[in-house]
């Protein structure tokens, strides 16, 4: 079976179409518990998000804030798999029928083995792997296989990459990139760092691959502020920490929901101030 990467890509497309931004959400595997995992990004898509990206815990998210260090803390002290995180993307897909790509550091990936990783998250129904850690001289084995299965390559770029940077990455990549806001992990903040459209600017000066941007994204607000100039905006620790301060699994799913639509709202709304 191959894998959704042309879902992505339709994904993305149909939200150009209609003039908005997508959405694009981001939950842990396995947390609160697997089964709660799945529920979680099940609701964020049946909220408004466009796409989930399913994490897998790692015992030291050196890119990751401290919210989602935490859930990552639950996940694996409730003994979390790759197995696990593989029935988040099928069932979660299943339920939704769209597209779920898996974030993950890369040592992970190596130990299972590139071969069985990607052929496992294609008969899964995965659209592609986002590999914020591995670096794209280092990444040909990984992009023939994930090619060969279906599978979308995201690489993460930051504010401070230069431009002969950031067109030996796009060129390397597929799906979409994903433009880091600003510099540092990941976590709620109140604004959304002003580099971010510098950034997207010049990666649209040398890919025609949809930009999207995450890092510091947690509001309406920032949302419909990043929705004005890039192709799809990325939340994931607001998401985390709605979770993390619900007083139970009912509420939890409920405020995912609700911030889901919120986020969407905020993002078609920034796309409609920048056409006017």
């Amino acid at each position: 079976m191959t894998g959704n990467v042309r879902l992505l890509d339709e994904t993305l497309a149909a939200a150009k179409a209609e003039g908005r931004a997508a959405l694009v959400a981001y939950l842990p595997a396995g947390f609160p518990t697997v089964d709660g995992g799945i529920a979680a990004a099940t609701a964020a898509l049946e909220g408004g998000a466009d796409i989930v990206e399913i994490g897998l815990p790692h015992s030291d998210p050196v890119l990751d804030g401290p919210v989602i260090q935490t859930a990552d803390d639950i996940a694996l002290r409730g003994g979390v798999r790759i197995a696990d995180v593989l029935r988040t993307v099928r069932e979660t897909h299943t339920a939704t029928g769209k597209p779920v790509l898996v974030m993950t550091y890369w040592n992970p990936v190596d130990r299972y083995g590139v071969e069985r990783f990607t052929a496992e998250l294609a008969a899964a129904g995965g659209a592609g792997c986002i590999l914020p850690d591995l670096p794209v001289e280092e990444s040909a084995l990984w992009r023939e296989h994930a090619a060969k299965h279906g599978l979308a390559t995201v690489f993460v770029l930051a504010p401070s990459s230069r431009d002969d940077r950031i067109a030996t990455i796009t060129e390397a990549g597929s799906g979409f990139v994903y433009a880091a806001s600003l510099m540092g992990v990941t976590g709620t903040r109140e604004s959304v760092g002003a580099q971010a459209e510098d950034l997207v600017r010049r990666v649209r000066a040398k890919t025609e691959l949809p930009v999207c941007v995450g890092i510091g994204v947690s509001t309406a607000a920032h949302a419909e502020q990043v929705a004005a100039f890039a192709d799809g905006v990325i939340v994931g620790s607001a998401f985390v920490k709605r979770l993390l301060d619900a007083p139970g699994a009912e509420a939890g799913l409920a405020a995912v929901r609700e911030l889901a639509a919120e986020l969407a709202a905020g993002a078609r709304a920034g796309a409609r101030a920048a056409r006017t």
